[in-house]
């Protein structure tokens, strides 16, 4: 079964190892350093660039549908043949939006507050990027549902870093 798996940036190394991914998405602001890790060839590597907010503030780069777009491209030519890590720096906002957008992406059938329910299941602290996602439910033709699912499942439990956790596909 193909599944997601979400960590935070001080986690990859661990949870590469544990799970065998061999697709990484790295959602970070340009600042932050975060080479790829060897056992990622450079093509199963996508890196976004972007800071974790949902307006303009000045010397951050608000989610845009480039970065959206990219995400959704780069899901769905992933060939599932092994697990895909996804990660920000906390494993809290832009990580988690980001595998809720995939997996929506990669289900277009399965139900939005499905997979919002399960990610709250799978991660207490997870609390999407709201930016990313509305840009996603747009790009989706998914009418308002992936965003009126996240806001259902609300904000996450605060932390200063999410456990990592993972996300089953059909």
């Amino acid at each position: 079964m193909s599944r997601l798996h979400v960590c935070s940036l001080a986690r990859v190394p661990q949870v590469l190892r544990e799970t065998g991914a061999r697709s990484l998405v790295t959602l970070l602001d340009s600042e932050t350093p975060a080479p790829r890790p060897a056992d990622i060839a450079p093509e199963q590597h996508l890196r976004v660039a972007l800071s974790d907010i949902v307006t303009a503030m000045d010397g951050h780069v608000l989610p845009a549908e480039a970065h959206v777009a990219a995400l959704i491209d780069f899901a769905q030519a992933w060939d599932r043949a092994a697990p895909m890590l996804i990660h920000c720096y906390a494993g809290v906002s832009r990580s988690t939006a980001a595998a809720f957008i995939a997996a929506c992406a990669l289900n277009p059938r399965r139900d939005e507050f499905d997979l919002a329910g399960l990610l709250r299941l799978r991660s207490p602290t997870a609390t999407p990027n709201a930016r990313m996602v509305e840009i996603a439910d747009v790009m989706l033709r998914r009418k308002g549902r992936m965003t009126a699912a996240i806001r259902g499942i609300g904000r996450g439990a605060d932390c200063f870093e999410g456990v990592p956790f993972a996300l089953e596909l059909r």
